[in-house]
């Protein structure tokens, strides 16, 4: 189990890029299933989950070749569905939640899919029913070995476009389903479809490869089917959940940082949320500034009543930024209200910001007060373990700004999201070192 050991208390100056968004990649990535032709996708994030996806396309047969650090080519022309049964596939796709993502594509194009139940994140119960039932509508067949925690839907037939109502917003099981209605008979009509940034590029990145998608950025999407697909080029968008934690970082540490090339507009509420902790950034066409602030304080509501934060599908707030958003309410003027709705276990890793000093009530799994310190008192450093990506680098921007010394197990869960963590803010005068 690697770990990181972080001397607190540096302030730290400079400019740093965001990575490519590793949502909207993982999307893209299983979309190259759909064509034999080359798709070429660029500014693909170097990190744990997109090697481990790439490794379980290469188990399933597609040819992948790298042409420089952040871009490949990838040529689905020779998959095989009988891969499936392979040790290589099953240890790929059992490491990573993003390899449900494949169930539409292959289930579009070669009539069959299986795959053995997804790891991922310990942030609660993730059911996949949104996914499997869109599926089934469009005439896939769907059974569970229990035994073997294997999934598999098959399609006797081709896939026939209908009319759905998702009962949930998934935006991995929009990405699925939509993935398999590019390629069926008829009109397929998406209601309470997710919206996100990461479906409107999968979306586009499809009708550039001859897909017939309307509604892009709304909830309510139509597919006419086409009988194949052509291969394209694309580039993934910066991730904005790393520009939502550089943000944080920013305000956690007294710090002045650049953050460049952000694709401002497709960011959503996010930095209004951070305007509302008492962050004062700056968009400058593209860059967000954040400029050195050795307090910021919460708004109220409209009525003096404490502020409210809580995560919504988009475009609402990302839950994946509100772990962000506690740590650095902790070191704030003021008292926040952190719903996140969607996850239950994904606040209980305030218990290791409390031991550092953080002032925080988790009032039940879903919900935590937090009443800011104000940089009164710093956050002491202390031993901690990572429980998930986003918690991770929560706990990696707490110990950032912490007296002392702290470290921080099982960080191969930070790398799963964050590339190069270490090694760019050290550039930008962190103290961090990497042990395996």
């Amino acid at each position: 189990m690697a770990s990181f050991e972080i001397k607190g208390g540096n302030q730290l100056s400079g400019e740093i890029k965001p990575q490519g968004a590793k949502n909207e990649a993982l999307q893209i990535l299983c979309a190259v299933l759909l064509t034999k032709e080359v798709v070429t996708i660029k500014n693909i994030p170097q990190i744990r989950d997109i090697h481990r996806l790439t490794e379980l396309l290469v188990a399933l047969g597609v040819k992948v070749e790298k042409l420089s650090e952040d871009t490949m080519r990838f040529q689905a022309d020779e998959v095989k569905v009988e891969n499936f049964e392979s040790d290589a596939f099953v240890e790929k796709a059992s490491a990573i939640r993003g390899s449900v993502m494949i169930l539409g594509p292959m289930l579009a194009r070669f009539g069959m899919a299986k795959l053995p139940k997804p790891g991922g994140d310990k942030i609660g119960r993730r059911p996949m029913d949104t996914h499997f039932l869109g599926l089934q509508k469009l005439g896939g067949e769907f059974s569970y070995d229990a035994k073997s925690s294997a999934y598999q839907i098959v399609s006797k037939k081709s896939l026939q476009g209908t009319y759905m109502l998702l009962e949930e917003a998934s935006v991995t099981g929009t990405a699925n389903i939509l993935m398999a209605a590019v390629l069926a008979k008829g009109t397929t009509t998406i209601y309470n479809a997710a919206c996100e940034p990461y479906l409107q590029q999968l979306s586009l990145m499809l009708n550039r490869m001859g897909a017939k998608i309307t509604g892009i950025g709304s909830n309510l999407l139509t597919i006419e089917g086409v009988d194949e697909l052509s291969g394209t080029e694309h580039t993934v968008l910066p991730d904005m959940i790393e520009i939502g934690s550089f943000i944080g970082l920013a305000a956690m540490t007294s710090s002045e940082l650049t953050i460049k090339n952000c694709r401002v507009d497709m960011l959503g509420l996010i930095p209004q949320v951070f305007r509302k902790l008492g962050i004062a950034l700056e968009i400058k066409g593209d860059d967000i500034n954040i400029p050195k602030q050795h307090e910021y304080t919460i708004s109220k509501n409209i009525d003096g009543s404490i502020l409210h934060i809580a995560d919504a599908p988009w475009p609402g707030f990302t839950p994946d930024l509100l772990s962000i958003v506690l740590v650095v309410a902790t070191q704030a003027k003021g008292t926040v209200l952190i719903h996140q709705k969607m996850f239950e276990s994904r606040l209980f890793f305030t218990d290791k910001l409390i031991d550092m000093g953080a002032q925080i009530i988790l009032c039940d799994p879903h919900r935590a007060t937090v009443v800011g310190l104000n940089k009164e008192y710093a956050l002491r450093g202390t031993r901690m373990t990572s429980p998930d990506i986003r918690a991770g680098v929560s706990l990696l921007i707490a110990a950032l700004s912490a007296e002392g010394t702290s470290v921080i197990q099982n960080i191969e869960q930070i790398d799963r999201g964050y590339q190069f963590i270490d090694t760019r803010l050290n550039n930008l005068g962190a103290d961090i070192k990497r042990f395996s």
